[in-house]
């Protein structure tokens, strides 16, 4: 009989892979799974135990899934897993205002009936979305998910790249991608520099239980210290997406629940009737960070590792699954023709086609939170006939609709 081999051996076994990837929270195995689906043999390298990828507890944070990613997400399988806990969005409101003084009367409605493909998007927990995806890829044939593991360097050899991992394993691929977060090791590690700057501001995450239906409407109320995005989730439930400077932030974030409410009532109005917390909430710094660039050699970033922006339009999960849809297909056509998929001109494809729309997301965000995250009587005046007008223009409407769905620009095949 052949004797088990020991844990020192098997640390330094090579698992070899077309392509790793760093990184295990909703780009990396959105990413895996697509590369699957083509026929490539995918490594996901999570540095989260299993554990705490299943854990279902309410964490704050929820998503405004654009219909194309749920295009995406069903063609891999995993939109049929969560579709009952998703929230269709049917309209979106977005105003202007002062906290307790309630909106302007200059405002834009956006509803989805205005465009045949039907709602703008869904809103969907992370604590559904995540262990959904893990097990796809359990359930997924091509792909290894080695959770619990760091990686703690990387290199490119003659003909692929190695990924040491904190526990001693060596790690060989064709292609290493990096779907880390801002704080991307693997970007940092390639010597890829970033661009951007915090704003001072800190979002307020929560889930609010309230007495009256929300009909499927997200709002966006914009005021003086930083927006206010009230979420629709499944039952008389919203989630806040509460923008506030850092200092006033840190002081409600310190708030008893009762408290909290108290100031957050003002800033939510009654539309909703009583208002409660369902659950705890959350802080998360607000900035824009963007990689210098996308690729590198045998190396590719998606997600957070290559864009970091402002939450305001609720679009950092769709590029970032955008990423990996594009880089998806970039790969699989590279590979049905023969082509070496980490090859300098293959990976100039996937650059070429997603740093255009990264720049236009990054300075419309950031244009938008400057506009309208201050209290100069002229800007106001400027945003608030801005509103008016745009209420009234049909088809300048219809396109921003089509524009928060995602139905524009060069849509990759499985967002189609």
């Amino acid at each position: 009989m052949d004797n088990p081999a020991s844990p020192a051996i098997l640390k330094r076994m090579t698992q070899d892979s077309d392509i790793l990837i760093v990184g295990g929270g909703l780009n990396g195995p959105a990413l895996a799974l697509a590369l699957a689906r083509a026929g490539l043999q995918v490594t996901v390298v999570d540095a989260l135990a299993l554990e705490a990828r299943r854990a279902s507890g309410f964490d704050g944070r929820a998503y405004a899934l654009a219909l194309t990613s749920v295009r995406l997400l069903r063609s891999l399988g995993v939109w049929a897993r969560v579709a009952e806990q998703a929230q269709p969005m049917l309209e979106i409101k977005v105003s202007d205002g002062r906290a307790g003084e309630g909106p302007s009367p200059f405002f834009v409605h956006f509803d989805h009936a205005e465009i045949e493909e039907g709602p703008m998007g869904h809103m969907l927990e992370d604590r559904f979305l995540r262990p959904a995806l893990l097990e796809a890829m359990t359930e997924t044939a091509g792909i290894t998910h080695l959770s619990d593991a760091q990686a703690i360097a990387q290199e490119v050899t003659p003909d692929g790249v190695r990924l040491i991992l904190a526990d001693g394993r060596h790690l060989s691929g064709r292609l290493l991608v990096g779907a880390d977060g801002r704080s991307s090791g693997t970007a940092a590690r390639a010597g890829i520099t970033r661009t951007g700057w915090a704003y001072d501001q800190t979002a307020l995450v929560a889930a609010i239980e309230h007495e009256l239906p929300h009909h499927g409407i997200a709002h966006q109320f914009f005021m003086p210290p930083g927006p206010l995005a009230i979420l629709p989730l499944p039952g008389n439930v919203s989630s806040i997406v509460w923008s506030e400077s850092a200092e006033t932030a840190a002081q409600f974030a310190a708030l008893s629940d009762e408290d909290f409410i108290e100031v957050l009532r003002p800033r939510f109005g009654d539309f909703l009737g009583e208002i409660r917390l369902r659950g705890a909430r959350y802080t998360y710094p607000l900035g824009l960070t963007l990689a210098d660039r996308l690729v590198d050699g045998r190396l590719a970033l998606v997600g957070d590792a290559a864009h970091g922006v402002h939450p305001i339009a609720g679009q950092g999960l769709n590029a970032g699954l955008r990423d990996v849809a594009a880089l998806a297909q970039v790969l699989a056509e590279a590979a049905r023709r023969g082509e070496e998929i980490a090859a300098p001109d293959v990976l100039a494809r996937y650059q070429q086609w997603r740093r255009f729309d990264v720049a236009t997301l990054a300075l419309t965000t950031d244009l938008t939170n400057r506009l309208f995250s201050n209290d100069n009587p002229l800007m106001r005046a400027a945003r608030d006939i801005g509103m008016g007008a745009l209420g009234q223009m049909p088809g300048l409407r219809r396109a921003f609709i089509r524009e928060a769905a995602g139905l524009t620009g060069d849509l990759p095949d499985l967002m189609r």
